[in-house]
């Protein structure tokens, strides 16, 4: 029998343990040891019932991500949750911690689960590209019906315990923190009632009411939304129907073949390589794991507009004080008031009580003097891009900080060193670029300085961590790493419709890639003013910034979905992109004052110069060290710009076309549209050369 599962009996019980830490993955050691375990217990006589409980902080939380990508060794997981299945004895799975994945596929192939109530159940394989293949898709409709087994499956989400219990996912929860004890009770009360073997394959009354139905057709209607793009939610609904129009072991066999084909998919690559990149994106290159953390106790936003109020509202959601300081009472006050309608809103959809409301709101300080800065550990500066104003920001931090605060500014775009070089503590200055709107989107892209500290890269990194980002460190360069690669995207995007493309054919490419929104509607939800100064910005340091219809829009004060026009029109609380003829008339009569005679552009030539000259761009920001790997420029684009995590981020995705294709194709365009974006990366030839790809690197 395997060390990691062990049997033993405890009065009319026999316990199986797992203890495999840290959560008790199912590896090939834990599937064999807990058929071991398992003929063990059927063999011994004075077991009347077997209880499966496992060591440590949690029960089974899905597959062993160390054995991904490797050939699956028997036992299979099927092969086990059918054996316990089939036991002649009752078997009693006892959760704590998470059941995910495989982990709640085993405890349904056991006949009754009893639960912590701080335990939570899930089968998120949809978040992989695949789908349960353990029977999940067939047992969990038994229990639940056909739309929250759909709604589980196809999300991936999890259900806490009382909401498990209502449902008949488990049997009994019990409050405390003993499982064991919880497990032992509930086996040993089930062995002294004589209670039957239960198996949630014979379980069909919620199956019999259900058939015929049309939820499914409803649901894969529903999903052409919500899953647009995705191959595995459909698969789920597939599997989960199977359950309801065929016999136990025909589904089974069903959902078998519809694992296999989930696996199949480039998706299924994609999103594994998305899963294992954000979690390898906060082992920094150079960093030691021992690198000194400071505690971050407060916090300091400076700016009450969208990006500062929503920094703000990040530290408050885990607890943290924030001194918010502004110029104007008028413009504090503003601020406050969207800050409490966001909260607001979140209470009239359930995710917070009122209580949660007012807690949060009085963690925020409103300030007009930068004296309330002096005690907090961390300032975030959130004011628009002006290197001027910038600077003399960080000259009155200086002055009044307190030794060791981190100095942080939310720029976009500019240089951190030359911010830095108006203190006299460069070494605890350093970019912190959260993404509009900065309480919702999940990136944080952190910004190195020639002088920034290890200490701080280290804080800053646990800093997002802690509320609930995932935090990329990068290097100093004009746009880092995500705007930099959007600077060129923007551009071609807007040469091509300055050479006859429309907006709405440039968007329109982009979301058929996957993109949640276009450029063009980006722009509009970003505001059109914002890239106007970044642009004024490089021309006031001197910088040759070519003349775009764009600017034309932000002097018309058609800033986007704040004024319900920029390239787009919208109507009063919509964010849907309408056309507008008067953007087409303004496009028209720019052609004219630049002497462009418009031809006809191919969605092909629109994909090929909005993408590959991002991947080109990746290469050169890999090469000068601005990016230390692949996958970070991927995690930046997936989590900051909404690039499909199903194709494992643009430069996964360029591995997956083809370098020789992109470099090809990236030579051609520097032949007919010229210009210093179209060189090709010298790491890119390199990689071609010698029949490599970014992951290799």
């Amino acid at each position: 029998m395997s060390d990691v599962v062990t049997y033993s009996r405890e009065q009319s019980s026999g316990v199986i343990t797992v203890n495999y830490p840290p959560v008790n993955a199912l590896s090939h050691a834990v599937r064999s040891g807990l058929l071991a375990a398992l003929e063990q217990g059927q063999k011994d006589a004075e077991a009347k019932v077997l209880l499966l409980v496992c060591e440590g902080r949690t029960f089974i939380a899905g597959a062993d991500i160390r054995e991904f990508g490797k050939p699956m060794q028997e036992p299979g997981l099927p092969e086990v949750v059918n054996t316990f299945e089939s036991s002649d004895k009752p078997i009693v799975a006892a959760i704590h911690g998470t059941a995910l994945g495989g982990g709640l596929e085993t405890a349904l192939g056991c006949h009754y689960r009893v639960a912590l109530s701080s335990a939570k159940v899930g089968l998120p394989e949809v978040k992989l590209g695949l789908l349960p293949g353990a029977g999940g898709t067939q047992r969990l409709p038994r229990l639940t019906g056909a739309q929250k087994a759909l709604e589980m499956i196809t999300t991936g989400e999890f259900v806490g315990a009382k909401d498990a219990l209502a449902l008949g996912i488990v049997d009994a929860v019990e409050d405390g923190s003993d499982i064991r004890a919880a497990g032992l009770a509930f086996a040993n009360k089930l062995a002294d009632e004589g209670k039957p073997v239960r198996r949630v394959r014979d379980i069909t009354d919620k199956i019999d009411a259900e058939k015929g139905s049309d939820v499914f057709n409803q649901f894969r209607e529903g999903l052409k939304k919500r899953a647009r793009g995705l191959f595995s939610p459909f698969k789920c609904v597939d599997a989960v129907e199977a359950a309801f129009n065929l016999p136990f072991d025909e589904g089974m066999k069903r959902e078998r073949e519809l694992f296999m084909e989930c696996m199949e998919s480039p998706q299924r690559a994609g999103l594994i390589h998305s899963f294992f990149a954000e979690r390898e994106v906060s082992k920094v290159k150079g960093l030691s794991k021992d690198t000194p953390v400071r505690d971050v106790k407060t916090v300091g936003v400076i700016g009450a507009g969208t990006m500062g109020g929503g920094i703000a509202m990040n530290f408050a959601n885990v607890g943290i004080p924030v001194t918010m300081v502004e110029v104007k009472q008028e413009a504090l006050d503003k601020g406050l008031a969207i800050i409490r309608r966001n909260y607001e809103n979140s209470a009239k959809k359930g995710k917070l009580t009122q209580e949660q409301v007012e807690e949060r709101m009085s963690l925020i300080t409103p300030s007009l003097t930068y004296d309330d800065f002096k005690d907090v550990d961390l300032v975030i500066e959130a004011v628009f891009e002006n290197m001027a104003i910038k600077k003399e920001i960080f000259s009155k931090l200086d002055a009044v900080c307190k030794p060791g605060a981190i100095l942080a500014s939310n720029t976009s775009t500019l240089d951190i060193d030359e911010i830095a070089s108006a203190t006299k503590r460069p070494e605890d200055v350093v970019g912190m670029h959260f993404f509009s709107p900065a309480n919702v989107m999940k990136l944080l892209e952190n910004v190195r300085g020639e002088k920034t500290s290890d200490e701080v890269k280290a804080t800053v990194m646990a800093v997002a961590k802690k509320i609930k980002k995932v935090g990329v460190l990068v290097g100093n360069c004009h746009g880092f790493v995500g705007n930099r690669m959007l600077h060129k995207r923007g551009a071609e995007a807007m040469s091509l419709v300055n050479e006859g493309a429309t907006p709405q054919q440039v968007d329109k490419v982009l979301t058929d890639l996957g993109y949640p929104m276009g450029q063009f509607a980006m722009s509009d939800l970003a505001g059109i003013d914002v890239g106007y100064r970044i642009r004024e910005e490089r021309r006031n340091a001197g910088e040759h910034v070519e003349p775009s219809w764009m600017d034309k829009l932000a002097e018309q004060n058609r800033l986007g979905q704040k004024t319900q026009a920029g390239v787009y029109r919208y109507e009063e609380g919509s964010r849907k992109p309408i056309p507008d003829p008067e953007v087409d008339k303004l496009i028209e009569e720019f052609r004219k004052e630049q002497g462009i005679t418009p031809r006809e552009i191919s969605d092909q030539e629109i994909l090929e110069r909005c993408m590959y000259v991002m991947i080109n761009e990746g290469a050169k920001i890999l090469e000068e060290g601005i990016a230390d790997r692949s996958l970070d420029i991927d995690i930046v684009w997936i989590y900051g710009y909404g690039f499909p995590a199903y194709r494992g981020g643009p430069m996964f995705w360029a591995d997956q076309l083809g370098l020789d294709t992109i470099l090809e194709a990236v030579k051609t365009y520097q032949d007919t549209v010229g210009g210093e974006q179209w060189k090709p990366a010298a790491l890119l030839e390199k990689l071609v050369a010698e029949g490599k790809t970014f992951g290799d690197l």
